[in-house]
């Protein structure tokens, strides 16, 4: 039986209230399932998860993950019952070789994996599989990961990063965070050339993002947010259609701007 080959997908996910309120954001989420092929399994790339090796869950039933502080009740009530898939994560192993990819079963679904997902599969009948992101390692290798990824989107897997392509927390406009759209000019200007450079398929200089200047080191001033996006890079071929969709700012400097690919 063939199967359907998957796009894969950056979700700018920004704050976990995404996972509860009802926004713009949120809206987007919960209208794409309905566009795309339903998928066997989903491996995620979240920035949530940095580990001191390579890593992805093995576990059948994988625990919601409340890894943040300072919000409302309502949001660490939410439970994300979604299954594992013991079989996909054997599969990843394989495919990142020649790295060595441990089974882990203590970890589960962090935030950057269910408050997106809930909204795009609320049933949670999807079996979904982390990634952690080697911190010790550069750029270039979570590119070269992501390109390994691309076989599992011939065989029925959604393979989707989730972090943001701009992410300064010191940098946040708390009196603007009710403004739509409210960027300072360096996280819009940033927030373009990236849009630019996909565009223009210079994945080189994506790469290379501390080669931005000045203007970089605040959109990055740390990259955990912006290393899953590097795997989507890479599981991405560069000659297939893309979409951008949430390209907007959030409270001055973070975005929330997203890509499909395929």
């Amino acid at each position: 039986m063939s199967v359907e080959r998957l796009p894969t997908i950056f979700f700018g996910h920004g704050s976990p209230m995404n996972a509860i309120e009802d926004n713009e954001f949120s809206r987007t989420w919960a209208n794409m399932a309905a566009n795309l092929p339903k998928p066997r399994a989903i491996l995620c790339v979240s920035a949530h998860w940095l580990t001191e090796e390579s890593k992805v869950t093995a576990m059948a039933k994988p625990k919601t993950i409340h890894d943040f502080g300072g919000f409302p009740r309502e949001l660490y009530a939410v439970e994300y019952p979604a299954l594992g898939d013991p079989a996909l994560a054997v599969e990843t192993v394989d495919a990142l070789l020649p790295t060595k990819t441990k089974l882990d079963i203590e970890w589960g679904l962090d935030h950057g994996t269910w408050s997106v997902l809930r909204r795009v599969y609320p049933a949670a009948d999807v079996p979904i599989v982390q990634l952690g992101i080697d911190y010790s390692q550069g750029a270039r290798y979570h590119y070269e990961m992501g390109c390994r990824l691309k076989v599992l989107r011939e065989r029925g897997v959604l393979v989707i990063g989730s972090g943001n392509l701009v992410h300064n927390l010191a940098k946040i406009a708390w009196d603007k965070m009710n403004e739509d759209d409210y960027a300072y000019d360096w996280a819009r200007e940033m927030n373009d050339t990236f849009k630019s450079l996909v565009a223009e398929k210079k994945d080189e200089q994506l790469i290379d993002y501390e080669k931005f200047g000045k203007n970089g080191r605040l959109a990055i001033p740390t990259p955990d947010h912006y290393f899953p996006f590097l795997y989507i890079l890479g599981a991405r071929d560069k000659d297939e259609p893309y979409t951008v969709f949430n390209d907007k700012a959030f409270a001055g400097s973070l975005t929330m701007t997203s890509f499909t690919f395929g």
